[in-house]
């Protein structure tokens, strides 16, 4: 299999740095999980066609992380709670 590029948006980055150390790792396994199988998130339509949204738990609370992916590279577009979150994304 070959390597997967992960790469990350600032506004991806932005959220991930204001998470809790143990935030960020529900958050590092979510992004495993994405770079071993990225149908696993839920394709989005319209606006946001070609963005998928997976939706996992941390600390008892459901995040969402959107990404965009092709066969070599998974880009990381978003993470966070539901709140305000798909309006945050379209920007």
């Amino acid at each position: 299999m070959a390597d997967i590029d992960v790469r990350q948006t600032n506004a991806f980055l932005r959220a991930y740095k204001k998470l809790h150390n143990n935030q960020k790792d529900a958050v590092d396994q979510a992004i495993a999980d994405i770079v071993i199988d990225p149908d696993i998130g839920e394709p989005k339509k319209g606006d946001l066609a070609g963005v998928y949204v997976h939706k996992f738990k941390c600390v008892q609370q459901l995040y969402l992380l959107a990404y965009e992916f092709d066969p070599t590279t998974r880009t990381l577009l978003l993470v966070g709670t539901h709140e305000n979150f798909y309006r945050n994304l379209k920007r």
